[in-house]
């Protein structure tokens, strides 16, 4: 099979990322700023002695392989009109309003959101059982949402990036051909310094804030209904227990809904708002197609990408010289962004970026640094593009625009540059190590 060449290449990243950088900034649906992408590499593929049938059934494997994170987004849609009509939304947020504090909420939020990932080991989970409860109960306090929205972020990607109970966590090691523990202690001392930092980012604007909140009367416990925390909780258990999250959505939905026609509303009402939405707070079908029908066709570009072997070719010339940590770090670093900005997805970056680099590291470095530096950004930048899915599905979820509350998602964007000095550290340290053993020898 012959590869691409570089004009080819070049032409590809140019049409994919103007397309999708078109519709971002110009608020366009993302799946027709992708669409010249995915037909340019069609066109490639073709050139390249692919039949036209050969490509459909490639770009239909890809299709297949996103099943999973369209079904979810699917019933994510339903979730809050599900939610709001049987009264769960509002009981959540007068918990919320209890527990946590209005002059520590940015910290608190962020606490909370870090200790359910941990747990969890999932950004979508983590996001889907708190995020709907404290955003509504931000907006109550007039608090504003994207900094709110940013501390949730910033918690649930600690868990999704550093539990063993995590998806990503697991294929990261599993890529790498280390052992989780030597994984997780790799990233320790980068993950200690960025919580730290966002515990301090988000405590002052907890201090800047404070005397602007308006505080809320105390909890009524009589107020509460048990029935009503049913959806949130079977939600939980089945996020707990490593159930399927796509049972864990259709179950919490089912309930709501159960509980809603129990309490006088019908059918048709309840049909309007899956469809419509909930006025004022969002969800409902409608407002999710267009992200549903992107979702199939960057499966399909992905599929492509992974089975024509597009960039492996490059990745591997690139890193035929070596020179030292830092510089093979910001390699690393830059390639890992550039599959992450074309492939809208969390695990292409991770598989790519591992199998292409994993020789070079071990024979220089170790995969213990590898493991560092791909956890600092490999599993960081799918929650950045604005295009990838999971980026998508954390800003559905909290129902509030990535480049909105990316700015204050300060975990997200410091550990790149924690894990470039780093190496830059380490490398100061070998070097001086070096020079004084020679001077020891002379």
């Amino acid at each position: 099979m012959d590869r691409f060449s570089v004009k080819q290449l070049i032409s590809l990243l140019t049409v994919t990322l103007a397309g999708v950088c078109w519709s971002v900034l110009f608020h366009q649906p993302l799946v027709i700023g992708f669409l010249p992408g995915y037909l340019i590499l069609v066109f490639l593929s073709k050139k390249n002695k692919q039949s036209v049938m050969q490509i459909m059934q490639i770009s239909i494997r890809g299709v297949y392989k996103t099943r999973i994170v369209i079904l979810i987004l699917f019933l994510v849609s339903f979730i809050l009109p599900s939610w709001y009509l049987s009264g769960t939304i509002d009981q959540m947020v007068k918990i919320a309003l209890y527990f946590i504090h209005p002059d520590y909420f940015f910290v608190l939020t962020f606490v909370t959101a870090l200790l359910f990932s941990m747990l969890l080991g999932t950004t979508v989970g983590t996001l889907s059982a708190i995020g709907i409860p404290i955003l509504g109960t931000a907006v109550i306090l007039d608090l504003p949402t994207e900094v709110v929205a940013g501390a949730l972020v910033s918690g649930a990607f600690v868990g999704d990036r550093t539990s063993p109970f995590s998806s990503a966590h697991q294929l990261l090691a599993h890529t790498l051909e280390l052992p989780v523990k030597k994984q997780w202690n790799a990233m320790l001392f980068t993950t200690v310094i960025a919580v730290i930092l966002s515990l301090l980012f988000y405590g002052a604007f907890d201090f800047f804030t404070a005397s602007k909140i308006n505080h809320v009367a105390p909890l009524q416990w009589g107020e509460l209904s048990l029935i009503k925390f049913i959806p949130p909780l079977v939600l939980l258990l089945f996020v707990l227990f490593q159930l399927s999250i796509l049972y864990a959505f259709l179950s919490s939905i089912l309930c709501a809904a159960i509980i809603t026609l129990f309490e006088g509303t019908g059918i048709s009402e309840i049909a309007h708002a899956f469809w419509f939405g909930i006025e004022g707070l969002g969800g409902g079908f409608l407002h999710m197609y267009e992200l549903l029908l992107f979702l199939a066709l960057a499966g399909a570009y992905n599929g492509l990408l992974e089975e024509l072997n597009v960039l492996q070719p490059y990745l591997d010339k690139w890193l035929q010289r070596s020179t030292s940590l830092p510089r093979d770090t910001l390699k690393t670093l830059s390639a890992t962004l550039l599959i992450s900005f074309i492939a809208a997805n969390q695990t292409l970056p991770i598989i790519l970026t591992g199998r292409s680099f994993l020789p070079h590291w071990t024979s220089k470095y170790g995969k213990v640094e590898l493991a560092r530096v791909m956890g600092d950004t490999t599993m960081l930048f799918p929650g950045m593009v604005p295009w990838s899915v999971l980026a998508i599905m954390c800003s559905t979820i909290v129902g509030i625009p990535i480049l909105e509350y990316l700015p204050y998602a300060l975990f997200l964007w410091v550990l790149p540059f924690l894990t470039l000095g780093v190496s830059m550290f380490k490398h100061v340290r070998k070097s001086k190590r070096i020079a004084a053993a020679i001077g020891n020898g002379a």
